[in-house]
């Protein structure tokens, strides 16, 4: 695939987005604005899943070991 192609392709893609969203009804203010806010939106979420999905699965993958009977041995050893 060769540059000139790729280019056209991502314009087509643009088209589409734009004829989706109805943005290529919107002034230029409004698709600033418009385009910010998503932008801002897919940035928090990606941010938000990098972070915290981590953190669930590794929760949840010792909730399943203590479960089915795979219990982590304790640090402190208890001295009867």
């Amino acid at each position: 695939m060769d540059i000139k192609s790729m280019k056209n392709y991502l314009y087509w893609l643009y088209c589409q987005f734009e004829l989706i969203t109805c943005s290529y009804l919107m002034e230029p203010w409004e698709k600033i604005l418009f385009y910010t806010f998503n932008v801002t939106m897919l940035v928090m979420l990606l941010y938000t899943t990098y972070i915290f999905v981590p953190v669930h699965i590794s929760t949840a993958f010792q909730f399943f070991l203590h479960l089915f009977g795979n219990q982590q041995e304790n640090t402190v050893s208890v001295v009867k």
